[in-house]
């Protein structure tokens, strides 16, 4: 495609864009900013995590003090701390400028610290019988579901289309575009944005945090700063939209399958947390 047909291309999309999605904000940080996918209504979210963790710790809890264990905390520490890592990029890269100028392609290493249980450490005796109550608070979350045939659809399809998407033409068109802006900048050509998030030389550490080193920061600086510039994850946005939409319309009774998986699931939690105490 020439530079002047990627350009009609890359205007026709934006412009279906503001004519079929809701208003976004003028400059983009976050991929909620973006705006709905056609797939999201399928997936697990954020407030479904949080309500899980909620109704298996009170499982868990019950399960415990059937055990002999009456004072199991809710949120209990391990005996020993595991790792614990902290995600900043999105499915488009780092998109937030003020981020990417004082971290980088990592993060404020206090917010690993804030992901820590609240509670007690398990005791031993605790910990030898926590493994079987957790299983049991897994089983009877997902009970009526059919884990490999329904539950994990959604999820194993949006495997195949993301790799649609990465060979969709418009969207190559996109990263090169973006790329050469970063290159021109002094900096690595990157084939794409996830290409210079993962890049080695940022060195992350066990807990897959960065150095943050002034080369690592100004890198991430170009990265957004020609993402916004050239509407990179808008073009994106708008490739995985029309793919996503594209495989719900051909396996639209698999999808529907998998929603009414979902829905059985959060009917349980909303029970759990009715009877034990939420």
């Amino acid at each position: 495609m020439t530079s002047r047909g990627w350009r009609l291309g890359a205007v026709v999309v934006l412009a279906a864009i503001c004519a079929a999605g809701p208003e976004r904000p003028e400059v983009i940080r976050t991929a909620s900013d973006l705006g709905p996918l056609p797939a999201d209504r399928y997936d697990y979210t954020p407030q479904d995590y949080q309500r899980s963790q909620r109704a298996s710790a009170l499982l868990i809890r019950q399960c415990m003090a059937e055990r002999g264990h009456p004072d199991f905390p809710l949120d209990p520490r391990y005996p020993s701390d595991p790792v614990v890592a902290t995600a900043v990029s999105t499915d488009y890269g780092i998109l937030d400028l003020t981020s990417a100028r004082r971290w980088g392609y990592g993060w404020d290493p206090e917010k690993s610290l804030n992901l820590r249980p609240k509670g007690r450490r398990m005791t031993n005796a605790e910990y030898a019988d926590f493994p079987a109550c957790s299983a049991e608070a897994n089983r009877r979350l997902m009970r009526g579901i059919d884990l490999k045939r329904d539950w994990l659809y959604a999820s194993t399809r949006a495997i195949e289309v993301d790799k649609a998407v990465k060979r969709d033409p418009r969207l190559r068109a996109a990263w090169d575009v973006w790329s050469r802006c970063v290159a021109e900048q002094g900096f690595t050509r990157y084939p794409d944005p996830n290409a210079a998030y993962t890049d080695t030389a940022w060195k992350r550490d066990s807990h897959g945090n960065t150095r943050h080193t002034q080369r690592e920061r100004a890198t991430a600086v170009a990265d957004v700063t020609c993402k916004r510039r050239h509407h990179t994850a808008e073009l994106w946005h708008a490739a995985r939209a029309q793919k996503q939409a594209v495989d719900i319309t051909r396996h639209r009774d698999r999808y529907a399958a998998g929603l009414q998986a979902l829905r059985t699931y959060r009917a349980t939690i909303a029970e759990v947390l009715r009877k034990l105490g939420y």
